[in-house]
């Protein structure tokens, strides 16, 4: 008994396991789910369109029974008549007979052939319903698989970004702008350099001019005081 009980653990178990399995291959392949849920669907919808059709047959086989058993009691009706206008006792009491089991077998014909209709039209009802499951399934199908793929084609577009470091990108950046701002501080420099040069030239230049001018001035009054000079001595 116990090595039952362990195998019968271990049957469990191992079913738990394959169960287990093919429930991480669905999630990861969701179309075989889906497929295998249409296919099981379509194969219920097999077996009972078969169950339908033998409910249909047997309704139609009790409404042709009904219809031959009512003809027949209606003749017997017929016949009975004949017998009691013509007075065949004998032979009308076989027919009281006939007609009696005649009028049980009809009344037990209808009340199946009410019965097999109902059956069939429930049966045709649950055709169709199952059979609307399976367009909803395939259409379901259709537009989970849709939105699975655009699920997985955002996610790994946040995956690229994630993983995306825009670290070297910027810091290349930064050393272009220092760069060029060394670049522009040097052209600055060279220019306030080049303008003090230009001052100081041009300061000099003044103080040259200037001192051009004073030794000018003092050559022209030495002379004009010589000349006066000469002119006293003259008178």
């Amino acid at each position: 008994m116990a090595k039952v009980g362990l195998f019968s653990r271990l049957g469990n178990l191992w079913r738990g396991f394959v169960s287990l399995w093919i429930s991480d291959v669905e999630k990861k392949h969701p179309e075989i789910a889906y497929e295998n849920a249409i296919n099981s669907m379509v194969e219920k919808y097999t077996q009972l369109k078969r169950a339908t059709a033998a409910i249909i047959a047997r309704r139609d086989d009790v409404g042709s029974r009904l219809r031959d058993r009512s003809a027949e009691l209606t003749q017997i009706g017929a016949d009975l008549e004949t017998a009691v206008e013509t007075n065949q006792q004998e032979l009308g009491l076989i027919l009281v007979q006939k007609q009696k089991a005649l009028q049980a077998t009809v009344a037990e014909l209808t009340a199946d052939l009410t019965q097999s209709a109902a059956d069939a039209d429930s049966a045709k009802a649950s055709l169709v319903t199952v059979q609307g499951e399976i367009k909803k399934l395939k259409a379901e199908k259709d537009n989970m698989l849709a939105r699975m793929a655009s699920a997985e084609a955002r996610v790994r577009v946040q995956e690229q970004l994630d993983g995306l470091s825009l670290d070297a990108e910027v810091k290349a950046l930064d050393n272009v702008r220092t760069h060029i701002k060394d670049t522009i501080a040097q052209a600055n420099l060279g220019q306030e350099l080049g303008e003090a040069d230009l001052d100081t030239k041009l300061k000099k230049l003044r103080q040259q001019s200037g001192e051009g001018t004073a030794k000018a001035e003092w050559e022209r009054l030495r002379n004009a005081s010589a000349a006066k000079a000469t002119t006293k001595k003259t008178l």
